[in-house]
């Protein structure tokens, strides 16, 4: 009797409604609460309507990288190129509007650049078996090489006006073209991760690469595929930033690779691989685009905001492995 009590108790505490209450992304969702009330606290211009639709900006192009970066790192490899691929599909499409290309003609040509910078990086680490964080650091030195060449300290700035609608359209009142397309994709990615046969290879892969080849999965097509959508999901990254901005320079998204990992891994994803979720990486995408935001209202230098962003990478990779650490001790 007192055995079945005992089997009872836990099966009660790990009920769906505990689960939820207990689980990381209810945490990110405090988490963003808090740090919205304490912006509407801080500064009188923080709730603003057109203040908090041009908050967004702050995070919406980072997160649609994020959600390939997701999928990526959840299969147990990783890509730190992205803020590169921008770069170079930037001048590709700055290059396009100097020729004369029409606004359709210059977005094709930066999601044809990014898609190829996803398979060279895709074919050397899915095709060669090479690391991909190997890799990645030398492509993201290669493709913003090719940018600074063609590029030097010049930029592109001759847009047609019907380009500006990515970066800084409006649907409705006050909605961005690009929350829209966050939210889009952000369905998009989730549906894949969480509902479909793909989705759980990528998750199989994650946990077990050789198990996951026994068991049928064709796991360097899965991965290669993985590598193109980081490609071309960065293209549209910088699709969206290039309108923003009105010109293309070498520079453009310096050190974005970084954020969009933090990003990532503040969304609950496993660094090392085969667990995570895209609801994780949207709460996580809110915080830290509320944090950036509500700092730059207050005034804080940019170099502040880049030590919080490496400090919250270090943090949420050592947290839970302190956790796990403090439960062994307290079992013993």
């Amino acid at each position: 009797m007192s055995t079945a009590t005992h089997h009872h108790v836990p099966d009660r505490l790990n009920g769906p409604l505990h689960r939820t209450v207990r689980s990381w992304e209810s945490l990110l969702l405090a988490v963003a609460v808090a740090i919205f009330v304490m912006n509407s606290f801080a500064s009188p211009y923080f709730l603003d309507a057109w203040n908090l639709s041009d908050a967004t900006f702050n995070f919406t192009e980072k997160a649609m990288i994020a959600f390939a970066m997701a999928l990526l790192i959840t299969s147990g490899e990783i890509d730190l190129s992205v803020a590169s691929i921008i770069a170079l599909s930037s001048t590709a499409m700055g290059a396009a509007a100097e020729a004369g290309l029409g606004m359709p003609g210059i977005v094709a040509v930066g999601l044809v650049t990014g898609l190829a910078c996803g398979a060279f990086n895709g074919a050397l680490v899915a095709g060669l078996g090479l690391p991909s964080i190997v890799v990645t650091i030398g492509t993201m030195s290669l493709f913003r090489g090719i940018s600074y060449i063609v590029l030097g300290d010049q930029a592109y700035t001759s847009y047609p006006p019907s380009f500006a609608v990515f970066g800084q359209g409006y649907v409705g009142w006050v909605i961005t073209v690009e929350m829209v397309l966050f939210v889009l994709f952000a369905v998009i990615f989730g549906v894949v991760l969480h509902k479909t046969n793909f989705g759980r290879a990528v998750l199989a892969i994650g946990n077990n690469a050789t198990g996951a080849l026994f068991s049928g999965i064709r796991v360097r097509r899965v991965k290669f595929i993985l590598f193109l959508l980081t490609g071309v999901m960065a293209a549209v990254a910088s699709v969206c930033l290039t309108s923003r901005l009105g010109s293309t320079r070498p520079s453009i998204a310096f050190g974005w690779e970084l954020e969009v990992v933090t990003m990532v891994v503040l969304g609950g994803v496993n660094i090392l691989g085969g667990s995570g979720s895209i609801p994780g990486v949207v709460i996580a995408a809110f915080v830290m685009g509320l944090v950036t935001f509500g700092l730059g209202l207050l005034n804080v230098p940019g170099i502040v905001m880049s030590i919080f962003i490496g400090l919250l990478l270090i943090g949420v990779i050592a947290l839970p492995r302190i956790w796990f650490q403090l439960q062994i001790m307290r079992g013993k």
